[in-house]
């Protein structure tokens, strides 16, 4: 377990490093950032001066190795824009994303295996039907119209829900549900082939001819080893939603890491920009090296792969 343990440290060491330089060169591929700070009516002049005075001028490879020692450290340099540490802003905002995405997985979760596990156990009953139509419909359905949506209803017209904000618990009911059921049809769909796959297996009528409880025979001998790939798919699911939680934020006006990620594009802050990108990568990877581990503790022949 612990040689498996270091090679997916390693493997996830090496893909941070690619990462990050992969997302600090886009950002200069997509033009000058000079040009892009002056702005359009800036004379030639002003623009070399602004080049010199961040460094562009020099080697796109020296400004990252610069700019990587530094962010190891935890210095990710000064705003543009609010004129503030980028560090200092990224973690005053994260606490938001990090409850909107861990309230909006668990969400999925809780919603979507149950219904998956049931789907499984009786296929083409209503409960399958009705678990096929919500996934159906959450693939369909964009975030910010669903959002829109529920705030008509939800605080407009019925009053129960406040419409934006994050100062109380009740303030993230509304962006949870939309952001978890963004997840929810992925999580549901696979929870319910893995059921159907495993229950079919020898194995399972072994278990059920020895006279074992069904209720044990689902749960601890199923679901067990159907869970396994619903644990990677969750952990992809959850960097995905703390990188994609820009549009949700933006509707319910939850100014957490991804609305910050927009005013920085917005303003051509380009330190703060390069600062989210790095830090919703490193999340992904984390959360998927951990999913990794948990796979190879639940199933051992993972841990010779």
């Amino acid at each position: 377990m612990l040689h498996f343990i270091l090679k997916r440290l390693g493997l996830a060491i090496l893909v941070a490093f690619t990462v990050s330089f992969i997302s600090f060169s886009l950002l200069f591929m997509a033009g000058d950032p000079a040009v892009a700070l002056a702005g359009e009516t800036a004379s030639g002049e002003d623009i070399l001066a602004l080049r010199k005075l961040y460094g562009f001028d020099r080697p796109m490879l020296v400004q990252y190795g610069e700019w990587l020692f530094s962010a190891l450290r935890g210095d990710f340099g000064e705003s543009y824009y609010f004129r503030l540490p980028v560090a200092s802003l990224i973690v005053d905002r994260l606490s938001v994303t990090m409850t909107l995405g861990l309230c909006a997985i668990t969400f999925a979760l809780v919603t979507a295996v149950p219904l998956g596990v049931a789907a499984a156990i009786r296929p083409n009953s209503i409960i399958d039907r009705v678990a096929l139509f919500l996934s159906v419909a959450g693939q369909a359905m964009p975030s910010f119209w669903f959002g829109l949506i529920l705030i008509v209803i939800f605080a407009i017209q019925l009053g129960w829900l406040p419409p934006s904000g994050a100062s109380s618990p009740v303030h993230f009911i509304m962006p949870t549900i939309v952001l978890g059921y963004y997840a929810m049809p992925a999580i549901m769909r696979l929870t319910r082939a893995g059921m159907l796959d495993v229950l079919s297996s020898d194995y399972i009528r072994t278990a059920r001819a020895k006279g074992a409880p069904e209720m044990r025979v689902l749960f601890r001998h199923a679901l067990r080893n159907a869970i396994i790939p619903v644990v990677s798919l969750a952990a992809v699911q959850m960097g995905f939603m703390l990188g994609g939680s820009i549009v949700v934020e933006s509707i319910f006006a939850l100014h957490g890491a991804g609305y910050l990620a927009w005013e920085s594009i917005a303003r051509n802050d380009l330190p703060t920009v390069q600062a989210l990108i790095l830090v919703f990568s490193m999340f992904y990877i984390v959360f998927t090296f951990l999913a990794d581990v948990l796979n190879a503790w639940l199933d051992p022949r993972m841990r010779s792969s």
